[in-house]
């Protein structure tokens, strides 16, 4: 959140005076508090989404809109020491050999409850500032069902959600087709559910009233959703091409900035983690949730920050992930966010330059890592009230 202070000049003729700034919060309050938006605070914010930006190859003012970050994932290292035999190196791998060895580097969703460490010896240092300080800029927005991290109290394998305890099943649409086909043609999927926050109270209006979504899908008021917000030094960072689906694509998007050997992609890559319960009550509207996690009040400021990996339901304790070693910034606690702030996001999200469709959707929730596989640095910072989200 940009915060202002007015430039003093001193008085003399025909000099303007300053002009009095207002903080997101003092337009939030005024909103929150305005008797013309409290009779249907729903109605008041639904929003229409902005015309889709040009597709690829569009000619524009004598540029070319070709999205420079497709297909910029790596799997392949290319890199002496790393070989990509018999598999590209960055392919997902057991986690131990058959001795018993830990033969991947470390991993995550880790438990973050403040003590914690984990077991493994970490090959990465975590970045501990605010990541647009250490200049990496988000790169995409996405979440899970569930929460893929362990905070005992806040979420974790005791909390609840209206249909769901941890690690259960939840049925959605296949992730290659459209919520708007039809029925008929529609196929589902068992998708595993993650740890639960414990804030839901079927006995109060703002966890059981359904919400009109108009550009997210598959999602439930009650439920537990951690939001990812991965970061880059690598992204193609105050373009219109800055937010990519799949996230790797815009993690990896300029070739050189992150690599192996030397090993920097601790200090390059980073995610923004945060868990909420989706609550129908506009009292907690965030409108700019696509940016980075919401740092206001008590968000952000109890954080665990540790090195891992990328998680996914692909990964588990037998299978790892090689995209590791990154940073990890993880709000401890369960936060509330109305259904609208989510929604507001979907809809910017449908307006950039790349198709984030496959991202509009809760994922899967990989089970939180063992012991001997998260990592021995863990620690605690704050971002503070006052921390500035940036572009």
């Amino acid at each position: 959140m940009l915060f202002s202070a007015p430039l003093v000049l001193s008085s003399a003729p025909n000099v303007p005076q300053p002009v009095p700034t207002a903080t997101c919060s003092d337009i939030k309050a005024a909103y929150q508090s305005s008797s013309c938006c409290g009779a249907n605070l729903q109605q008041m914010t639904m929003m229409e989404v902005s015309p889709p930006p040009p597709a690829p190859g569009t000619i524009m003012m004598g540029t070319q809109m070709t999205n420079p970050c497709h297909a910029a994932q790596p799997y392949s290292a290319g890199t002496p020491g790393f070989p990509d035999t018999p598999a590209p190196y960055f392919y997902n791998i057991n986690c131990t050999m058959e001795s018993g060895v830990i033969q991947a580097l470390e991993q995550s969703g880790t438990n973050v409850t403040l003590g914690y460490q984990g077991s493994f010896n970490a090959a990465g240092t975590p970045i501990t500032s605010s990541y647009w300080r250490a200049g990496l800029c988000p790169v995409n927005v996405h979440w899970h069902l569930g929460a893929e991290h362990l905070s005992m109290g806040q979420y974790d394998d005791m909390g609840m959600g209206p249909t769901l305890r941890a690690g259960s099943a939840h049925r959605r649409l296949e992730e290659t087709e459209s919520v708007h086909t039809a029925p008929q043609h529609r196929r589902e999927l068992s998708v595993r559910a993650g740890g639960m926050c414990h804030h839901y109270d079927a006995s109060n209006p703002m966890y059981t009233t359904p919400y009109n979504w108009k550009h997210c899908w598959d999602m439930t008021v009650g439920m537990t959703y951690e939001v990812h917000w991965p970061h880059s030094a690598g992204g193609a960072c105050h373009t219109p091409w800055q937010f990519q689906t799949p996230f790797y694509d815009g993690v990896f998007c300029i070739p050189g900035v992150t690599t192996l050997s030397p090993l920097n992609t601790f200090s390059t890559i980073g995610v923004q983690a945060q868990i909420f319960t989706i609550v129908n009550n506009e009292s907690y509207y965030y409108p700019d949730l696509i940016r980075g996690m919401v740092v206001e009040g008590d968000m952000g400021t109890d954080m665990a920050v540790y090195t891992g990996s990328t998680t996914g339901t692909s990964r588990h304790n037998e299978v790892c992930s090689r995209y590791t070693p990154i940073t990890w910034q993880v709000d401890r606690k369960c936060h509330l966010i109305s259904a609208s702030s989510f929604d507001k996001m979907c809809a910017d999200m449908k307006t950039q330059y790349d198709d984030m469709t496959g991202d509009l959707y809760p994922h899967g929730a990989r089970e939180a890592v063992l012991d001997s596989l998260a990592a021995n640095n863990q620690q605690t910072m704050t971002l503070g009230t006052h921390a500035t989200h940036r572009p």
